[in-house]
């Protein structure tokens, strides 16, 4: 399949086989995709509106200035994706699999990740403002220069997690596991206030 077929509001597709099919570009609201394979697929801009995706399998597909705002995302699988500025405001991710996915620029902000096993993901430059990480499991993972300000981090596993240049405001440090994460001086000095320490400089008297 060459190209996506085209999908009216309220539309069911179930089983069907897409791997490798352009999407570019597709925009699509409230569809429900069941059990499709969208292995390998490939998009550059297009919209998808409050579109439902149940056991779909995303493994390899590359997105690419694509907005999937308000989506639902449950029991996918997204091995080995790849997300370069792309717009996922208020979507939601329930029991997905995540395994060396990469997601570069764009807006996740509200989406929901709660519980979420991202140990082997990488954000880079992500915009996550009030995102839904709770109890995420994040060790070894990789989130740079991006922003986790009001993101919901309770719970969540930190371990070892490259954090360099994001945006922290708001991190509870005793609600959320930091051990051996990776920080730059100005985000340990932001941990350090938010642990109650009095920082000063040594001109400081």
């Amino acid at each position: 399949m060459e190209h996506l077929p085209a999908l009216l509001p309220g539309a069911l597709v179930r089983r069907e086989d897409w791997e490798g099919a352009d999407l570019s570009p597709a925009s699509y609201e409230a569809v429900e995709l069941v059990e499709v394979d969208l292995t390998e697929v490939t998009a550059t801009g297009g919209s998808w509106v409050d579109v439902t995706f149940r056991d779909c399998r995303f493994s390899g597909a590359v997105f690419t200035r694509t907005a999937l705002t308000g989506c639902t995302f449950s029991g996918c699988d997204f091995s080995g994706a790849r997300f370069t500025d792309c717009k996922l405001v208020g979507s939601r991710f329930d029991r997905c699999r995540y395994d060396l996915l990469t997601v570069e620029g764009g807006d996740w902000s509200f989406t929901g990740l709660p519980g979420a096993d991202l140990r082997r993901v990488r954000f880079t430059g992500v915009r996550m403002r009030e995102a839904d990480l709770s109890r995420a499991r994040l060790q070894g993972a990789s989130v740079r220069d991006g922003d986790l300000s009001a993101a919901l981090l309770h719970r969540a596993d930190l371990t070892r997690c490259d954090l360099r240049g994001t945006d922290l405001a708001g991190l509870d440090p005793l609600g959320t596991t930091i051990t051996g994460a990776v920080v730059d001086v100005q985000q340990a000095l932001v941990l350090a206030v938010a642990l109650g320490l009095d920082v000063r400089t040594d001109e400081d008297r």
